[in-house]
């Protein structure tokens, strides 16, 4: 349920049930912190669901290409053009390897001012299409806006609390709604379209809270496994519990590193000889714990520069190898795609491309399928795969999560899963329209200081209210950072407001 309002008419034994007005009371104030960020929130995510459509619309110069007879350059050869399109001090990062005939080969370079830059060529001719900075492609602002308003870590936190808060909102509203006795079903699922003024606005904000209750909930529970601060410890007691990340991505497991020609044979030996099956590498995995993995400095996969990485490996560290001053045979990346291709993944992945002569090759395959995801690590002299991840060596919760951000995303089943999450946002965008018109209509006109919010009053006798109260504590140890909103938003309604 959503915003600032209060409840629709119904009779008027509601208003004098005990508890009553407190809930309405609670409702209010998670819909006054909600509303602006549910707006935001419905708008780009939206927007994201429909990604694949959109953004060969906006770009159709870059992304898109006239399919040729023609064979395909090979990737090498198209890397190298798309260098001439850059600074020679450009650095290339990653390769997105796309089988659509229609579609241009991408790679992203980091530029020397720290900027990164997109650069798309046709795959039949060479011919340099353009450029894009990826920090401030339309996509890429949307999401960072959805993610964190483009505020950095404070937006990231104000973004958490906004989904934590919707809790509130939707169990509360849910509570208010209700049909109760002397009240139909009918009554609370369709709006009063023969009222007017604030009964009808009443009446369709209750209907589509009703209708949404359970798609809204969904998405928020989907979505709070990705926030910066909640997100980043529940996957860390996940994977803890051997629920999340594969075996070996906290604290051990394979030694994963580069065979540099002329290292040591210890050194070398893991990339040697990959594990032969799944079985094999988990196994195995046990056998080193404590030692490489857990030590190793450097980036764990969500720093690397890749668009998006499956939940499960964003804390697994990306290897390295010992150094060497030679100049050892450096494997291809139309190497790498033949053996991608080998392993079953054919298009719509990305190759993050070694950064330091201790690298390896890393790629990303984060398909609409959950089952299908892949993250890869290939030597960068020999060609060995060093470790291939799937989604059967992920824990229980990370497979759930997996599935849960498919159809956040509007992923999984296609357009139609694009429109019921289109559906869900701009309900629950509509739910914050509503709730403000109301409160417009019914806030107190010359009303001054903390009566300006027209907050609803308090009931003369303290319900007791045991299992809300219960809830409301276990939400708050459960999402830290909302039990201390929790703890402000109680004692600035208790200085600022007097008991009636």
């Amino acid at each position: 349920m959503s915003t600032i309002s209060d409840p629709v008419s119904a009779p008027p034994t509601h208003a004098a049930q005990p508890g009553y007005r407190t809930l309405w009371r609670w409702h209010f104030y998670a819909g006054l912190f909600v509303m602006p960020l549910l707006l935001v929130l419905a708008i780009t995510g939206t927007i994201y669901c429909f990604q694949p459509q959109i953004e060969p619309l906006l770009y159709p110069h870059r992304l898109v290409v006239a399919p040729a007879a023609t064979p395909r350059l090979p990737v090498d050869a198209l890397l190298a053009r798309a260098r001439t399109a850059l600074p020679p001090d450009a650095r290339a990062l990653r390769a997105h390897v796309e089988s659509n005939p229609a579609r241009s080969a991408e790679f992203v370079f980091a530029l020397p001012g720290g900027t990164k830059e997109s650069v798309y060529v046709n795959p039949y001719d060479g011919a340099v299409l353009g450029t894009l900075d990826v920090d401030r492609r339309f996509m890429q602002v949307d999401r960072m806006l959805h993610r964190k308003l483009l505020l950095g870590k404070p937006g990231e936190l104000l973004m958490e609390l906004a989904a934590c808060w919707t809790l509130v909102m939707i169990a509360t509203g849910i509570a208010l709604w209700w049909p109760r006795a002397g009240a139909s079903w009918r009554a609370a699922l369709l709006p009063r379209f023969g009222t007017r003024g604030r009964p009808f606005w009443k009446s369709v904000h209750a209907s589509v809270g009703i209708w949404l209750a359970v798609g809204a909930l969904a998405f928020v529970l989907s979505g709070l496994p990705w926030t910066g601060s909640w997100g980043k410890q529940f996957k860390a007691l996940a994977t803890r519990a051997s629920l999340g990340a594969p075996r070996g991505a906290w604290g051990g497991g394979l030694a994963l590193k580069s065979a540099v020609p002329g290292a040591p044979a210890a050194a070398t030996a893991a990339a040697a000889n990959p594990p032969a099956s799944h079985a094999d590498r988990q196994e195995h995995s046990g056998e080193h714990a404590g030692h490489d993995m857990a030590s190793m400095p450097g980036m764990v996969m969500d720093d690397m520069p890749l668009p998006l990485v499956p939940w499960a490996v964003g804390a697994v560290p990306v290897p390295h190898s010992p150094e060497t001053s030679g100049a050892p045979q450096h494997w291809m990346l139309a190497q790498v795609v033949a053996q991608m291709r080998d392993l079953g993944v054919h298009d719509g992945y990305d190759i993050v491309l070694p950064a330091t002569p201790d690298g390896v090759y890393t790629v990303s395959y984060f398909p609409p399928d959950p089952k299908a995801e892949r993250t890869v690590y290939i030597d960068q002299y020999s060609g060995a795969v060093l470790k291939d991840i799937r989604y059967e060596d992920y824990g229980a919760v990370s497979q759930a999560v997996s599935y849960a951000t498919s159809l956040h995303m509007g992923r999984y089943f296609g357009l139609a899963n694009q429109l019921i999450c289109a559906a869900i946002s701009l309900g629950l965008g509509a739910l914050a329209v509503t709730g403000f018109v109301m409160w417009w209509i019914r806030r107190p006109a010359r009303a001054k200081g903390a009566s300006m919010l027209a907050a609803p009053s308090r009931e003369r006798a303290a319900p007791p209210l045991h299992a809300w109260k219960t809830g409301l504590v276990l939400l708050g140890i459960v999402f830290p950072l909302m039990g201390a909103t929790l703890v402000a938003v109680w004692l600035f309604d208790r200085a600022a407001f007097r008991r009636a």
